[in-house]
């Protein structure tokens, strides 16, 4: 059992579902959680949906209500990175991004010899030719942002390939590093710190390296749970502080 804290970050793939499947219990965890007082903000590396999108599915999935405001991406994430600068911008996958950005004034272009940045995520309509637009735009100069470097994504089948595998590919055309905007990079950890400053938070999260790490940055209780990326904690770095089966587990933990 570990202290109850004031909010809870939330993961989405491999946490509440996988795909379109829902995780068992994982509706009825969020409401125990609610229900005691506990903020729950799901944060997501995801960069597909868009904020209201992911509510969606976390609702239809879940039979758990959430809302547009209670979601972060990474797309909101690579956004904010960009504001300052506001430069024409092209994507490469990442259709989560566009209303983000959009948002921010930075303008969306379409012809990569405009773009003076890109932003690349998962991309589930891959071509060749979409590939070779970021490219260019990169080798010409345009700032390289990636939304995530997850190179993995749990579904029913197994392990697809995630943002990540996309990024390599134009990292290993052009030679050039992304930036990276989402967990457990500095441009999401603002949006969060932001948004839950002085609070006590735990990370609910199935992936180490990402929503572990965040937890671990910022000094918050993390939870790792077994039902998506990852299936053991042998050897993780960091070491989470607790580990669960699936979310089902965590209101036990809390001693709810």
């Amino acid at each position: 059992m570990i202290e109850r804290p004031d909010a809870i970050v939330c993961d989405l793939d491999g946490v509440l579902y996988r795909g379109d499947v829902g995780i068992a219990g994982a509706g009825e965890a969020l409401a125990a959680l609610r229900g005691v007082g506990i903020e729950i903000v799901f944060v997501t590396n995801n960069s597909t949906k868009t904020p209201a999108e992911a509510a969606a599915k976390i609702t239809r999935l879940t039979g758990f209500e959430a809302h547009e405001q209670d979601v972060v991406t990474s797309a909101q994430a690579a956004a904010h990175l960009l504001a300052a600068d506001a430069p024409p911008t092209l994507l490469f996958g990442a259709a989560g991004a566009r209303g983000p950005l959009e948002h921010e004034s930075v303008p969306v272009v379409a012809d990569w010899q405009d773009a003076r940045a890109v932003v690349a995520g998962l991309d589930l309509s891959l071509t060749y030719e979409s590939l070779t637009r970021a490219v260019m735009a990169v080798e010409r100069g345009a700032r390289f942002v990636a939304t995530n470097t997850d190179v993995t994504y749990p579904t029913p089948e197994g392990l697809w390939p995630g943002a990540g595998a996309l990024v390599a590919a134009v990292q290993a055309a052009t030679g050039v590093a992304p930036e990276v905007a989402g967990k457990p990079h500095a441009p999401m950890r603002s949006l969060l710190e932001e948004r839950l400053a002085g609070r006590r938070v735990a990370v609910i999260g199935d992936r180490v390296e990402t929503d572990i790490a965040l937890g671990a940055a910022e000094g918050w209780e993390t939870i790792l749970v077994l039902s998506g990326v990852t299936s053991s904690p042998d050897g993780a770095d960091p070491k989470p502080d607790h580990v669960v089966a699936s979310i089902a587990g965590v209101p036990e933990l809390l001693g709810l």
